[in-house]
């Protein structure tokens, strides 16, 4: 079943007060930290970005043509009464977006300029925000992500932004997989056509309309709740390199032969 057409299903520490506070709030209208203030001249562009960037997905997206490799790792998830912790690098944004619309997963967002007319789009697309970042206001950020999976929402990390470094992975996914009991799992997406902007931070990537899409997801990343500081290394340690796994096999996906791409798909759907 096509990822929008799936409905959401059930799967630290915090305070009393702070569970209060989070239960009063709906997904997508939470906001746990302070916006920056920013000039007139800033703020007037966040809906008029917004706006066009939701366009031009709402156009492209309907053309990408899927092919997904792994899913049934986060179906045995679902299985078992949890949700997902999705992990995937910045680059591949733009068919993210679209492929897992109206699904209700709860993405990390930063509350820097880019992140909020970012809020925006994703917004509109059927995703929550938790605001928060590596650099401001992760914790708390992860604090509402935990209290969403609880309520059956799965959760997403653009694992190297919001700024990179590209390709390094962050440690937010492990600390909430460890807090909430859901596993990490991470995934990729190759493209046949498309534009990569190598000038931008993350090689943003933009596909062409009506490409082929082939999307690989690695197996579930399990993190028990008293994992300690040398375990999580591991974990994270382990994240990266599936990842970058997963990553170098669908970027190379339409440069394979069709013998090489079978023996893929054998591998992957195990």
């Amino acid at each position: 079943m096509p990822a929008h057409q799936q409905t959401s299903q059930s799967g630290g520490d915090q305070s009393a007060p702070l569970d209060s506070e989070l239960e009063s709030h709906k997904v997508g209208v939470h906001y746990d930290t302070q916006l920056p203030k920013l000039p007139w001249s800033r703020r007037i562009q966040i809906p008029l970005i917004a706006a066009l960037v939701y366009s031009a997905i709402r156009i492209l997206g309907p053309t990408l043509r899927f092919e997904v490799l792994g899913w049934r790792n986060a179906e045995n998830v679902y299985a078992s009464g949890r949700r997902c912790i999705w992990a995937f690098w910045h680059r591949v944004i733009i068919p993210v977006v679209w492929w897992r619309r109206n699904c209700g997963v709860v993405v990390m967002n930063t509350t820097a300029f880019d992140g909020q007319w970012t809020r925006k789009v994703i917004e509109w697309m059927g995703y929550g925000t938790a605001q928060g970042s590596s650099s401001r206001g992760g914790l708390r950020g992860l604090a509402v992500m935990a209290q969403r999976i609880e309520e059956g929402h799965d959760c997403a990390f653009t694992i190297d932004g919001p700024r990179g470094p590209r390709y390094i992975a962050k440690p937010g996914p492990v600390m909430l997989a460890r807090r909430s009991g859901a596993p990490v799992v991470v995934f990729h997406i190759g493209v046949e056509h498309g534009k990569t902007f190598e000038k931008t931070w993350d090689h943003f990537l933009l596909p062409r309309l009506f490409t082929k899409t082939v999307m690989i997801f690695a197996p579930p990343i399990e993190v028990p709740p008293d994992a300690d500081a040398v375990l999580l290394e591991a974990k994270h340690a382990e994240m990266q390199r599936e990842l970058e796994r997963v990553r170098d096999i669908a970027e190379s996906w339409f440069s394979l032969s069709d013998a090489e791409r079978q023996k893929y798909r054998a591998e992957i759907s195990k």
